[in-house]
């Protein structure tokens, strides 16, 4: 069974006065448990994709359905709620904040739940344990190395226990090994804890981790 349904999804953006089409008519299906690794060029349309899947954008046409939520119907407040609840977010860069600890960074997505003090508490210390920085966490991200620093940001990812993780080049930025234990973190959260990851990425290693490739060109999938 599908958990993402992408349909006949048009997206473009206006600069100036030109329109400039990104995706044209494209449809996926993700199952649920899927590890899908998303490939092309620069200006593909991968990250324009994967930011429709995450909510993040709206498409100009078609239909984006994630368990069962139509989220192209929702309006900009229930959007955001549930992209707080469904979607874990894993960037390039990391998005730390320099001035909170490995513990609060993780601990943000919490701050709009309703949890107690001790379940947050919980959670984090659970999600840190996850990937292996449970003895880091009052270390502040400039006391990391950029590999700790992506798993702080995976934990914060994962803390909610969302839906599906989207990963934009969550290895762009690393070196060769920490690229690789990135890699293998997913793999490990995707296999052992079910969890559904869609992620962009230029790097043949990492879409080899990958159950499923798939290859944009010109906003068109590759078959």
């Amino acid at each position: 069974m599908a958990l993402i349904e992408v349909t006949e999804v048009s997206k473009s953006y206006r600069r100036d006065q030109f329109v400039i089409p990104v995706l044209n008519g494209l449809s996926i299906s993700v199952p649920e448990g899927e590890f899908l690794a998303l490939m092309g060029p620069s200006g593909s349309g991968k990250t324009t994709l994967l930011n429709l899947i995450a909510g993040i954008d709206r498409p100009d046409e078609g239909r984006i359905t994630v368990e069962d939520t139509d989220i192209t119907t929702l309006n900009e407040t229930e959007l955001a709620v549930w992209r707080a609840n469904h979607v874990g977010f894993v960037f390039q860069f990391y998005n730390l904040l320099p001035v909170l600890t490995a513990y609060e960074n993780v601990e943000l997505p919490l701050l709009l739940t309703k949890l107690s003090r001790a379940e947050k508490k919980e959670h984090v210390e659970t999600a840190l344990s996850l990937v292996g920085l449970a003895d880091r966490m009052h270390h502040y991200p400039r006391q990391l190395s950029g590999g700790q620093e992506q798993r702080v940001a995976i934990a914060r990812a994962i803390v909610t226990d969302p839906t599906i993780i989207v990963a934009d080049e969550p290895t762009g930025d690393l070196d060769r090994t920490s690229a690789e234990e990135i890699m293998q973190l997913l793999s490990r959260l995707n296999a052992e804890f079910r969890k559904t990851i869609v992620m962009v990425t230029h790097d043949p290693r990492a879409a080899e981790k990958a159950h499923t490739r798939m290859h944009l060109e010109k906003g068109e999938l590759e078959r």
